[in-house]
Formats: structure tokens, sequence, C-alpha cells
């Protein structure tokens, strides 16, 4: 059985929360570029006790646009930035789904986040999501996790668009998110 330690968790998305978003997709390595400030926040909260577990919506795959050696050679490049400055990921959950396939794993639908919440043993009420879409909060917050939003990516948009699951915390990056979030952390 874990620790309790072991189970302190944050789901992050991926584009516009740790990277840079883009309408024309991130299609390789060179495309993906870390938000300033983003690494040195996965490595703070990893500092504090919690692993992260990241959440992202790859339908780029699906489209033919690049394929799982491409994505790998992304995530390869996310993990080494993020070593470098300190911090790790322990886990990448994606799905290479278009909308068309109507999966449960594809944001709004929860199938990626419950996926997370039985590989890690941990209890969705003590664990914040957090994204830039109202997708991504709609995934978590169906299951009951708390929804965080960062103004970067889609996040201005998504904040002006409304409609955001009741409780939703706002945070101008994953920066902001970090120091919010652990400053009122009770352990």
């Amino acid at each position: 059985m874990p620790t309790s330690s072991s189970r302190k968790l944050v789901i992050l998305d991926r584009d516009g929360v740790i990277n840079l978003d883009s309408d024309a997709f991130i299609k390789s390595p060179d495309e993906w570029v870390a938000i300033p400030g983003s690494l040195e926040a996965i490595a703070r909260l990893n500092q504090a006790g919690y692993r992260v577990a990241v959440a992202s919506n790859q339908s780029g795959i699906g489209r033919g646009l690049f394929d799982m050696a491409t994505l790998n050679a992304m995530h390869a490049k996310m993990h080494r930035q993020a070593a470098a400055v300190g911090g790790r990921i322990d886990a990448v959950f994606f799905c290479p789904h278009t909308a068309q396939d109507h999966c449960d794993c594809r944001k709004p639908k929860p199938g990626m986040l419950k996926m997370i919440a039985e590989r890690f043993e941990i209890d969705p009420a003590d664990t914040p999501v957090v994204g830039d879409s109202l997708r991504d909060l709609q995934a978590g917050a169906t299951l009951g996790f708390p929804t965080h939003l960062v103004r970067t990516g889609k996040g201005e948009k998504t904040l002006a668009a409304g409609g955001l699951p009741e409780g939703t915390k706002i945070h101008d990056d994953l920066r902001g998110f970090a120091l919010d979030f652990l400053a009122n952390d009770p352990a």
C-alpha cells in the first residue's frame, strides 16, 4: 500500500500549460518549447513531495500529422529539460484519437484521468488537474478533481468564454499555480 506522501500527485495538461501551444499542433521536438517558468514549477512541486503526471490529447497522431516516434522524441525533450532544472515528470498519458473516434480517453471525457487515478492509486478529491482549456477542466470535474485554469495557451480564451466547472481556480501560469497551490498545501 502506498504511503500518503506517495499519493501526492498533480495532473497537468501539456500544450498551453507546460509548453507553448499552437493552433497548427506541436508536431516536432523543435516546435516543443517550454513556457518560461513551467519546468521550474514542476521542480518546485517535486521538491514539495508531489509527483507529476501529464494528461494530453494528441490527436495529431490520429490526424497523421506526426507519429509515435516523434511524440516520444517530444516527450524525451520535455523530460530532459525538466531534469535539467531539477524536475521530474513521472508519467505521460495521452490520447492519440480524434473526436471522430468517440473514444473514452479524449478529454473532455474522463477516461485518461480515470486511468491516472487508478495507476497512481490517488483520491481525485486531493489531486489538482491543471489545464488551459475547458475540456481539461471538464474531464477533471467529472471525477471530482479540483480544477485549475492557467491563463497561458488557450487559457485566456477559455476564461473569457465562461462556463468553468464550479470552484475552478485561476492562475497566470504553471508557476503561479505551483506557488498558490503549495502555499495552501496542508501537508
